[in-house]
């Protein structure tokens, strides 16, 4: 049970409300804030601090100091007169859990919403970036391509311009030799030619004897080879063949499922649509204490695969420590329709989910409701000493209020 800070202080105007919580010694990185129209929540483990506020405020014109060892709230009200008290004085703990659960409800869609304004401004920062660069690499393909072209022409009016040079030198020289000996014929082209052709001849005639002496291509084939099914560690005949596979193709469907209603899809990273990837944020998130960005990071995981039971199991380990009980059982009734059907593999992860639905029924003075699912974690961790303690607790609570009833008979 979390501590509540009593030792707060608040002033007024007509217009605003002024609050400052000690924090006790805790950092402002260690300091979780929920703040809404009619909700303030500042949570700093072990403490607390929570105000159900006498009158709305306007959340997005409130804003937050930390730092000095407290936390100043200045929130302007949405109608200027003095308040009475600075939270409502009733009693009702139903009206404080709505209240409680509108404002996180509130919290969680204003982080969805920043998210996505977050996400849209880095695409089209990425998309002005990849433009500029786009335009730049043509720009330097242009000027490339521009000196390539003009030292293509002036070697191609080189090579011209020698090619002349060296017909005309030949075309002189044969002329200077007629002219010295009239009479003297010059070697033509024509035995050149002659001895070229022969030499062919006899290259094709020795590839066609080297090809007729090649062995012929060898026959092709396939051979099958086959291997046993196994994944699971126990021996074949100890084992539950039909549910082993059926367990195991389910999983592998999880991992293949992906959901495509989400519009925000295209903007979320390649991590970010990654469930593993979203578990693994919401467990750093769950050890650091910060329950409700665990609970944001596995709804995301579970809007992009309704398949994986781990996401499920956890995050009704947030709601638990969130207080909010239903949502709880919901959640880890889910995730034991999902973890069948029953083997070894997924043995851990159902103690886990009916431990945690246990716990909130017991929370929620349903103590029948809770023995039953940790008496079927029993049925899978008989030797589990703490499931034992934790079981018998809870009948004798059973057997006490019952005690009590027939006394009072």
């Amino acid at each position: 049970m979390p501590l509540h800070v009593t030792d707060y202080t608040w002033t007024q105007t007509d217009s605003t409300v002024h609050i400052s919580v000690p924090l006790k010694g805790a950092t402002a990185a260690g300091v979780d804030i929920v703040s809404t129209e009619e909700y303030l929540k500042v949570h700093f483990p072990p403490f607390l601090f929570e105000a159900f506020l006498f009158e709305p405020v306007d959340d997005d014109r409130s804003s937050a100091k930390v730092g000095n060892g407290v936390a100043v709230f200045t929130l302007p009200k949405k109608t200027h007169k003095v308040w009475e008290h600075l939270m409502i004085t009733t009693g009702d703990k139903e009206t404080k859990r709505e209240i409680r659960e509108r404002a996180l409800l509130t919290q969680e869609q204003k982080l969805s919403a920043e998210l996505k304004q977050k996400a849209e401004k880095r695409q089209a920062e990425k998309k002005y970036a990849l433009e500029t660069m786009m335009k730049l690499e043509r720009e330097e393909r242009d000027r490339i391509q521009q000196m390539k072209d003009a030292e293509r022409e002036k070697t191609t009016a080189e090579l011209a311009a020698w090619q002349l040079r060296q017909k005309q030198e030949a075309q002189q020289n044969q002329n200077h030799q007629i002219q010295q000996n009239p009479g003297t014929k010059l070697p033509g082209n024509r035995q050149t030619d002659i001895r070229k052709n022969n030499q062919v001849h006899s290259d094709a005639e020795k590839k066609k004897k080297i090809r007729a002496q090649l062995p012929p291509p060898r026959t092709c084939g396939n051979i099958p080879v086959t291997f046993t099914p196994r994944v699971f560690p126990t021996a074949l005949r100890e084992s539950r063949v039909p549910e082993e596979e059926e367990w195991l193709k389910k999983q592998a469907e999880a991992r293949r499922a992906m959901s495509a209603e989400l519009e925000e899809l295209e903007d979320l990273t390649e991590e970010e649509r990654n469930p593993d990837w979203l578990k693994q944020k919401g467990d750093k998130c769950f050890s650091n204490g910060d329950y409700v960005g665990a609970v944001n990071a596995y709804s995301l995981g579970i809007r992009l695969n309704r398949k994986l039971p781990a996401l499920y199991s956890n995050r009704a380990a947030c709601h638990l420590k969130l207080r909010n009980l239903h949502k709880a059982v919901e959640d880890s009734s889910k995730a034991l329709d999902l973890l069948t059907p029953a083997v070894s593999a997924n043995a851990a992860a159902r103690v886990r989910a009916s431990v945690r639905r246990g716990s909130a029924f017991c929370q929620l003075e349903l103590y029948a409701e809770g023995l039953q699912d940790y008496e079927a974690a029993l049925k899978i961790e008989p030797h589990n000493e703490e499931l034992q303690r934790d079981a018998q607790i809870i009948r004798d609570i059973i057997q006490g209020s019952a005690g009590t009833q027939n006394g009072t008979k």
